[in-house]
């Protein structure tokens, strides 16, 4: 592992010095060749990659008539250059939005347009032929971006820098030039069903244990189901719930809030995973058949409803994606929205008092809300615009009495990442993520200070494992990243056995 320096923090965002090469090093570890071949991708950099990647490259153009427009439409304007995280915490130029897209559109431009066809032209476009350094630099800094498209909100064009990302991955896996994290993560899916690769006893065990705890906390009997045939609603969670903390609290804080609404709910084995990692290597095929086996799970459990837990990326892929890929559901009971967050479930349950709140349960905490990236720029949630920004924060408020929003420049449509989104959580690129993290590390220790905020709440499995691995690196305790419904858990009132009397 390369020593690195950590960022020091300022008060606010500033562009940093430009330091050209600075992340050429970076990429992460290659996928081996069972990890290729087990999604039907080449086992290794096939003898004709570059006339398979321009194929390939082709092929998207024509499926994708958004991805030429953006190839097409940029005039270099500069309005992104500083909007990128990554770009903020190395300086890399190559690291700004627009030059990062430029890796890919030299290429488009020598071989989909008429001027870069032309030696004589060629130059005035800037199209270049795909070369072994260029293929490098698409390895490097394609995986150098988490397709959180903040730049997109702040591009005139409204160019989606993770379309290209996610066409230049999806390219190099077809050419035999694969990631080997998230590949590997596919792979278990499915064969397994979840990220982890935790087989089915290990899920029901681990479900049991969690109803011990709670038990043992509360004195209320408080079910974990597990591939219950004729329950409502079917829960699909990151499967990071299941085992880590702050995660797992989330899950609890579920658990209560189904409990507590009298809810008939499950959790699938077979679907034991929210989280659909395709997206990030750009495989509509692959995502697919992730989808599928949510589909598969809810038609065998004969649920009502699906709901999705707290993971960013999969709330994304749900609301957007989810009824073309594996629909339609209509056999899903259409008084409900199809899917539901959790969120949006556990806020309605609020608005209509049917969940007992003690707010002083969290005195103990001053809370700010981290907006994670798919959720705020690529989903909505309830009936009103901007509801996937309200409806968290409500439910924060009716938890805390103690809460502070961070700069309004770092949070809603305009929240920086993480720092280990888009398939970058992966320790390979530790400097990347530390690096990627100050942006939102500069907001943090900014209401740290001037609002004596003690902890950071977030709705996603990624922004909670990355938080929990950066924070130290700045000098926050790891444990100052909780779930949101990990507040719910904590706040909510209990009866014991559904009989009326309150647990503690």
């Amino acid at each position: 592992m390369n020593e690195y320096k950590i960022p020091e923090l300022g008060d606010y965002a500033t562009i940093p010095d430009l330091d050209p090469g600075s992340m050429s090093h970076s990429h992460p570890f290659p996928a081996a060749p069972e990890h290729q071949t087990a999604l039907g991708f080449p086992g290794e950099l096939v003898e004709d990659w570059h006339d398979q990647a321009i194929g390939k490259l082709g092929e998207l153009l024509e499926k994708s008539r958004g991805l030429r427009v953006f190839l097409d439409s940029c005039v270099h304007c500069g309005a992104c250059t500083d909007k990128c995280h990554y770009f903020q915490g190395t300086g890399d130029p190559k690291n700004m939005p627009v030059a990062r897209q430029d890796l890919l559109r030299k290429v488009y431009r020598r071989h989909f347009t008429p001027w870069g066809k032309f030696p004589l032209t060629r130059w005035l476009v800037g199209a270049e032929d795909l070369t072994e350094a260029v293929l490098d630099d698409w390895y490097s800094y394609f995986h150098q971006c988490s397709q959180c498209r903040r730049c997109s909100v702040y591009c005139p064009y409204g160019i989606d820098t993770a379309e290209i990302s996610m066409a230049a991955r999806e390219i190099m896996d077809h050419i035999g030039k694969g990631q080997k994290y998230c590949n590997e993560i596919i792979g278990k899916v499915h064969k397994i069903g979840n990220n982890l690769g935790l087989p089915g006893p290990a899920l029901a065990n681990t479900l049991e244990g969690l109803e011990e705890d709670i038990l043992e906390e509360t004195g209320v009997a408080v079910r974990l189901p597990l591939d219950e045939k004729g329950a409502d609603i079917l829960l699909v969670t990151p499967s990071a719930d299941f085992f880590a903390e702050p995660h797992v609290d989330g899950l609890i804080g579920y658990a209560k809030v189904f409990h507590q609404a009298g809810a008939s709910w499950t959790i699938s084995t077979h679907a034991s995973e929210a989280a659909n990692f395709a997206m990030f290597i750009g495989s509509y095929e692959q995502m697919r058949e992730i989808a599928l086996r949510i589909r598969k799970a809810a038609l065998d459990l004969g649920v009502k409803r699906i709901v999705f837990g707290e993971c960013g990326h999969a709330w994304r892929v749900a609301y957007s994606f989810l009824n073309t890929l594996a629909g339609p559901f209509d056999f899903l009971d259409r008084n409900y929205p199809i899917p539901q967050h959790i969120c949006e479930y556990t806020h309605d349950l609020i608005e209509q008092g049917k969940l007992k709140l003690d707010r002083s349960k969290n005195d103990h905490m001053t809370l700010t809300f981290h907006d994670s990236c798919n959720v705020a720029r690529a989903t909505r949630m309830g009936d009103m615009p901007g509801g996937q920004f309200e409806i968290p924060r409500a439910i924060i408020r009716a938890c805390c009495n103690n809460f502070v929003d961070m700069a309004p420049d770092t949070i809603r449509e305009g929240t920086y990442c993480c720092g280990g989104g888009g398939g970058l959580l992966t320790d390979d690129l530790m400097e990347l993520r530390v690096k990627g993290a100050k942006p939102r590390m500069e907001a943090l220790t900014t209401v740290i200070k001037e609002s004596g905020v003690t902890h950071m709440a977030a709705i996603c499995a990624i922004c909670k494992s990355q938080f929990s691995k950066v924070m130290p690196k700045y000098g926050i305790g790891m444990d100052r990243i909780v779930s949101l419904h990990q507040l719910v858990g904590n706040a909510i009132v209990l009866d014991r056995a559904g009989d009326g009397s309150s647990g503690e």
